[in-house]
Formats: structure tokens, sequence, C-alpha cells
């Protein structure tokens, strides 16, 4: 950088000796060429202070130390590539050029890289995005999905190429055969990843939304071999944690060697150290269960043996017991016997029933008694019913002399004599019969 800056100066020494005019235009045209030749790709260590950012995503800020300021401008195309949230106050190394603002004949330098000072900017990003998650809940334990034991159906998240899916399928053969395994292939690595493992785990659970109940994949297995920070970064992305954290699938995560915790290790249901341990986890192997199986059947069996001896000892104890009963019943006198002969007749259950016959043959005189008078009133309230009814029939009524009247032929009664005219046919009801006539005249 030395040898550079006494270039600049040997440059303008002539300028000394022979007397040129600059415009300002000029001159500060000189300069940019010279400090765009000079200070291409330089690296400048500083702290944040007024940093703002514009609409279209630019970042305008200065660095300063405790004696000087450089103003910095980062454009759009550079800061969608920022892993951290820049802030005032924040002690950062930059890497850019520095350039001219003609406009302003000042100097400062064009940012096309930014690190914090101490961690790198994936570190920070990661720090960053852990402590907001956890703020929302999505590490918390009441959220966790049970792992199902021993699922029929494991759907696995991982690359086809690395070693991650051979080491998982080596364990699952090996511990149990007869388990179904449905493998979603992904870029575990790159920028596209992030997008192709959210959609992987989105697609398991609309899988499931859309078959039966003994086809749906009962957990999966989400993961990768290990590697540095940047390579395992697509499971630090927020889109993979949300996506880990809204399936209805239960999760396990396995990212990395034992060493390395991701985002999507902190969301997911379980956190395997390995793919390997992951297999472990999720499937028990056959042997293990046989194992258990025989364990099992030997403590159910022994528990029946001890029962069964149990039992015969109450057996014993009771038949011996009995024994002793039946010797001291037969010592008893036969007063004794007869006074507990006539404790028995009355505790009969004969005796009881035919007292009980008895009580419920009285009830039921009583009932029918009761029945039968109950009968009669009904009778006789029905009865001066039915004559109200009968006084108040328009039948009672022609019994007394009256008649009815109908106009034909629809037997509309008459109660108007103008509703009729000369010439109509009348029907007249009587008490016994009915007549037709005809209508000679009116009398109003």
């Amino acid at each position: 950088m030395a040898k550079n800056t006494f270039a600049i100066f040997e440059q303008i020494k002539p300028l000394e000796k022979t007397r040129h005019i600059y415009t300002v235009s000029e001159l500060t045209q000189d300069i940019k060429l010279l400090l765009e030749n000079t200070f291409t790709n330089i690296w400048v260590e500083g702290e944040v202070s007024g940093l703002r950012r514009i609409s279209t995503g630019t970042l305008f800020f200065s660095l300063k130390d405790n004696h000087s300021l450089l103003k910095c401008v980062m454009f759009a195309t550079y800061t969608q590539s920022l892993k951290f949230g820049l802030k005032d106050g924040m002690v950062v190394i930059c890497s850019g050029r520095i350039n001219i603002y003609e406009k302003e004949g000042s100097y400062q330098l064009y940012v096309q890289e930014v690190e914090p000072k101490g961690k790198g900017s994936l570190f920070l990003a990661l720090e960053e995005l852990k402590q907001r998650l956890e703020k929302e809940g999505l590490f918390s334990a009441a959220h966790k999905k049970p792992i199902p034991y021993l699922p029929s159906r494991i759907g696995i998240v991982t690359s086809l190429e690395g070693a991650a899916i051979k080491d998982i399928l080596k364990v699952l053969e090996r511990r149990f055969k007869d388990v179904h395994i449905i493998i979603y292939p992904v870029k575990v690595q790159g920028e596209t990843a992030k997008y192709e493992i959210t959609q992987a785990i989105q697609e398991f659970n609309r899988f499931n939304e859309q078959v039966s109940l003994d086809k749906r994949i009962e957990v999966m297995i989400v993961g990768r071999g290990g590697g540095s920070l940047e390579d395992l970064w697509a499971f630090n992305e927020e889109m993979v944690a949300r996506a880990i954290y809204r399936s209805r699938i239960p999760v396990i995560s396995a990212v990395g060697h034992e060493r390395d915790i991701t985002v999507a290790d902190l969301v997911a249901d379980l956190r395997a150290a390995t793919p390997s341990v992951a297999a472990e986890l999720v499937i028990p192997q056959k042997e293990e269960l046989y194992k258990r199986i025989d364990n099992l059947l030997s403590g159910l069996k022994a528990a029946l043996l001890s029962l069964s001896e149990d039992l015969q000892q109450t057996i014993d104890e009771l038949s011996y017991r009995l024994s002793l009963s039946m010797q001291h019943i037969m010592k008893l006198s036969n007063r004794q016997l007869e006074h507990t002969i006539k404790k028995l007749l009355i505790l009969n259950p004969a005796v009881q029933i035919t007292q009980h016959i008895d009580r419920i043959q009285d009830l039921s005189r009583q009932i029918y008694v009761c029945l039968s008078s109950l009968i009669k009133l009904k009778q006789a309230e029905l009865l001066r019913v039915l004559e109200k009814l009968s006084s108040l029939s328009p039948l009672s009524i022609l019994a007394r002399g009256y008649s009815i009247t109908f106009r034909l032929p629809e037997e509309k009664i008459i109660k108007d004599i103008h509703l009729i005219k000369r010439g109509d046919k009348i029907k007249t009801k009587l008490h016994k019969g009915e007549f037709i006539s005809q209508v000679l005249e009116k009398i109003d």
C-alpha cells in the first residue's frame, strides 16, 4: 500500500514544474482515477455510525475510529448477501474500493462485504436467528411431538449422493427389514437447498392428507452428513426451521456430526447426533425386540407361577378351615342344631317368596279397586261431556223442529235471503231426512 502511495506523489511532482490550471471537474476526475487504480480491493476496520437504508435497499453509513471518519455506501446488490443485521455502534471489517463521489468532491468506500469483528457473519446471523425463534417458542418442549414406537412408514429428506442416506439405510436394514421407507431426494448444500428441503417437508405432509391412515408416513428424518458451518447452512435457514415446526409429522433432525447443532436440530421433535443415530432412534433393533419379548414372557410365566402357587396355598388353607368347621358343626348338640334349623326356616327364601306373593296379590286387588273407581269416574265425566256436546250439536237443534237450507250445487248454507234468487235449487236438511226444492219467490 505504501509503494502505491509514493507512486501517486511521483506522478504529482512534475505538476510543480509546469504551471497547469485545472478545472474542478478535471482535478476531481484525476484524483478519482488515481484512487480507483490504487485502492481497488482494501479492508477497513471501524465502528458503524449514521446507518440509514433507502427504499432500494442501499445502505449509507460511516466507519469511524478515535481520529477519523470514512463515508461508506453499500448498494443493494451487495446488501442482499448480508447474513446479519448491520447496526450503529457495531465494529466491523469492510471490503471494497475507494472512489470519488464527483458531485460532492468527496471520497468514500464502496463496500462489497462486511464482517463483524471477532465473529464471522454466518455465526452472528445464526445467533440472531436462534434468539428470535426462541422468543417465538419454536424451540419449546411443549410443541415437541412424540416419536412413534416401531413405525411402519418412514420418510427421509436428504441427498441421494451423500453418505447420510447410505448410513441410514444400512442401519434400518440391519435393525428391521420390514419397514417401508420413502425418500425425498434434495440438495443439502447451496443456494437452492433451503427451498428443496422446505418443499420436501411440506410435500410429505400433503401426501399424508391424501392417503388413508394405514399408508401415512409416521415419522420423518431430515438431515445430511457433517461439514463446515457454510456446508450446513441450509439447515440454519429460517424457512426450513418453520417448515419443521409446522410439520404434522414428527421430525427427527440428523444434521452433521455430534458437535454440530443447527437451528433444525433445535426445532425438530427429536435431535439425533448423526444420521446413523437417527435410524437407531426411529427403529429398535429386531434382536432387541425379541429379547424384550422373551423377557416379558419370562416375567409373565414367573408371575403366573407365583400366582398359581399363591392360589394353591389359599385353597389348602381354606380346605383346612373347612374341615375344622365341619368337625365343629358335627359336635354341636341336637338342641343347637334344631335352633339353627328354626332360624333357617324363618329365613327360608320360599317362605319369604310366599309372603311377597301375598303382598303382591293384596296390592293388585287394591290397584284393581282404585282403577275401577277411576274408570267409573272418568266414564261419568265422559257422559257429561257427551251430553253437553249433544246439546250443542246442530242435530239436536234439528230435532227440535229446525232445519238447515243449502244452496245447490255448492251446498253452501243460506244465512241471508240475498244469497239466492228465483229459480235456484235449494236443499233443506231436517232432523230426519232432507229434500230439494226450487225458489219461486223471495220475500225480503
